[in-house]
């Protein structure tokens, strides 16, 4: 069902992409806190990367979204800057890292240590929140489609006969127009179906011992693959070699995890990161 309102309260109006998006984030910061728990990290402390992870994610989201659709962001900026949809997860995924890398320098804190506790959280919150890219019809849908399971986009944010506009696709419809009723793609739940199995894989995998980094390699295979098979059925612009943008940044997830895989394993002797103790203070008895 593709339902971008939910309902409102007063003034209020609770949109189904935002709560999606909350869900995610939530659901992340539980796995993050329950992760940091087993690993004898601070509790408190995944409260913190994740606080920096929303704020981050959301500006690096925002960032690209503006890059990959800059000729609409030209015609009317104020709009495209302040409209709540219109994120890109790539974009969040690279400023949040980036910044988490060196908050985390600063803490002297192994990042590929934080990395692997956030691998499964990461996954399952993207798929998560991709879902909230379906239910609000927000254009990140596919091609048409015969199949079954292709959904009616026409209630969503983006009409599919402006998403499709001036596209090869528009040209096999009459008037060059993409009938908005026109069944499509649901390519979000592909997307949450690859992000689930991905995720139940890093969450069995997360307890074997590995070398530090290793569940986070995967993690960026695991991301990369299935965005890269995704993008042939959408219709973003292409750059180079005909790929999309998101198509060139799985590209290099995908072999940085590759090589990282390898990396570490032929590392594998390399010592581990050991997290100082968690100190638990106690008030001390006044005497009588």
């Amino acid at each position: 069902m593709v339902q971008p309102e939910l309902f409102s309260i007063g003034p209020f109006t609770i949109y189904s992409y935002g709560l999606m998006l909350g869900i995610a984030f939530i659901t992340g910061s539980y796995l993050l806190s329950k992760e940091f728990e087993r690993k004898k990290l601070p509790t408190n402390f995944a409260t913190e990367i994740t606080l920096l992870a929303i704020i981050f994610g959301i500006i690096g989201s925002k960032l690209f979204h503006l890059f990959e659709n800059w000729d609409a962001f030209l015609r009317d900026p104020i709009q495209m800057s302040l409209s709540p949809g219109g994120l890109t997860f790539y974009g969040g995924l690279i400023v949040a890292t980036f910044v988490i890398a060196i908050y985390l320098k600063i803490k002297k804190i192994s990042f590929l240590y934080i990395a692997d506790a956030a691998a499964p959280a990461l996954m399952l919150g993207y798929g998560i929140g991709r879902t909230g890219c379906h239910f609000s019809g927000d254009g990140d849908y596919g091609i048409p489609t015969s199949l079954p399971w292709g959904v009616n986009y026409e209630n969503g944010i983006v009409k599919p006969s402006e998403a499709f506009l001036n596209t090869e696709i528009a040209l096999g419809f009459e008037n060059g127009i993409v009938p908005d009723n026109t069944p499509l793609h649901p390519t979000p739940i592909y997307e949450f179906l690859f992000a689930a199995i991905a995720f139940y894989f890093l969450w069995k995998l997360r307890k074997k011992e590995t070398p530090d980094g290793m569940l986070f390699m995967f993690y960026l295979i695991g991301t990369g693959v299935p965005r890269f098979l995704i993008e042939i059925i959408r219709i973003n612009p292409r750059y180079v070699f005909g790929l999309s943008e998101a198509q060139i940044i799985s590209v290099i997830l995908i072999l940085i995890g590759i090589v990282g895989i390898i990396y570490l394993r032929k590392n594998s002797n390399r010592p581990k990161y050991v997290p100082a103790p968690i100190i638990i203070t106690t008030a001390k008895k006044k005497p009588k």
